[in-house]
């Protein structure tokens, strides 16, 4: 439901326009470094206002309640809580009755009767993303010290993810123009982002139901707007033939570090049969054009029993993917951090 992970647990809590939005995290071991002002960087990434994002913006200042003594981690469960305070609650009134098309409000007023807080997505929000970046930052922690220890400091872990498409469009280039042109038609876009994570070893990874694929595809779903995973060559290995795909190993590793046996190539993205081979991992995840949108749209008044013209109200991102990296980073971190410990 809404906790995720077997030795590194991380459970968030809250809604969009609710006091306050969080995250507790469990099997964080004693001693780790950790400020508040470590967040910083991460959240400052994944922050709105610039071109294509929403304008709400919020402070976004962590404040970590437990789990934190004198700069260092206790071992006992660490809870990061965030201020909601830059709200417009008025603007989803309405959207009881009259749905938003492609958003949560119908599902989970059928699913929870009418009880859920509508105002801003609720506990459904890419809000809820914020405590996510937060626990991907003490991941990222637990990755850098757990894999310099077992290498003796000669493997530095790394996770960059960034935006490669916008609207279809790959030419960065040219973003700026196609974002304009939808927020002049009242209409958003969707992205791809790809992610590289590097210094991971080789072994990690439970199969069947655990394979790294399956770990990391459960939580990149679990991020709000998500549309399709894919590995290494993804959907094009479908169109290669094997001697093209298959992976060859060599004592010069992918990277050309002497004496170390990996991939000459990547095809599979760093992992065979569902555990890492030793090579980065890198996968692209898809993420669906915004569904709040000012367009006007035809859809179903359940309270007037009657079709009706819908413009969505509020301040919504025309690109939301222009904000997601940092939150696919955030994922990969968590599944990683508890595989690691699994291993």
């Amino acid at each position: 439901m809404n906790t995720f992970g077997r030795i590194f647990r991380v459970s968030i809590f809250g809604e969009s326009h609710g006091e306050e939005i969080g995250v507790v995290i469990d099997g964080v071991e004693p001693g780790i470094d950790l400020q508040e002002s470590d967040f910083a960087r991460d959240i400052d990434r994944r922050r709105s206002g610039a071109k294509g994002t929403t304008p709400r913006i919020e402070a976004d200042e962590p404040h970590i309640l437990s789990g934190v003594f004198e700069g260092h981690t206790t071992g006992a469960p660490l809870t990061i809580v965030f201020k909601n305070t830059n709200t417009r609650s008025q603007d989803y009134s309405k959207l009881i009755d009259v749905p938003r098309p492609g958003h949560a409000d119908f599902t989970a007023n059928v699913k929870y009767g009418g009880f859920q807080d509508p105002r801003g997505g609720g506990h459904f929000s890419g809000r809820l993303t914020l405590p996510l970046v937060a626990a991907g930052v003490v991941a990222k922690k637990i990755l850098a010290e757990t894999i310099s220890e077992e290498t003796n400091g000669h493997v530095q872990f790394r996770c960059n993810a960034r935006l490669v498409e916008i609207g279809g469009i790959a030419d960065e280039t040219r973003w700026e123009a196609a974002l304009d042109a939808a927020q002049k038609e009242g209409d958003s876009l969707g992205g791809i982002v790809e992610c590289t994570v590097d210094g991971i070893p080789a072994g990690l990874g439970e199969p069947f139901w655990d394979s790294v694929e399956s770990r990391l595809s459960h939580a990149l779903f679990a991020i709000p707007g998500v549309r399709g995973v894919e590995f290494g060559d993804g959907f094009a290995a479908a169109r290669m033939k094997g001697s093209e795909h298959n992976d060859c190993f060599t004592p010069d590793g992918i990277d050309g570090h002497e004496g170390l046996v990996t991939p000459a190539t990547n095809h599979a993205g760093g992992i065979n049969g569902g555990i890492t081979n030793g090579n980065p991992l890198v996968f692209r995840v898809a993420f669906k054009p915004t569904s709040s949108i000012a367009k006007a749209q035809r859809t179903f008044d359940f309270a007037a029993g009657e079709m009706t013209e819908l413009r969505v109200p509020g301040r919504h991102d025309i690109c939301f993917a222009l904000r997601t990296p940092v939150v696919v980073e955030a994922m990969a971190a968590i599944v990683l951090a508890d595989l690691i410990d699994l291993a």
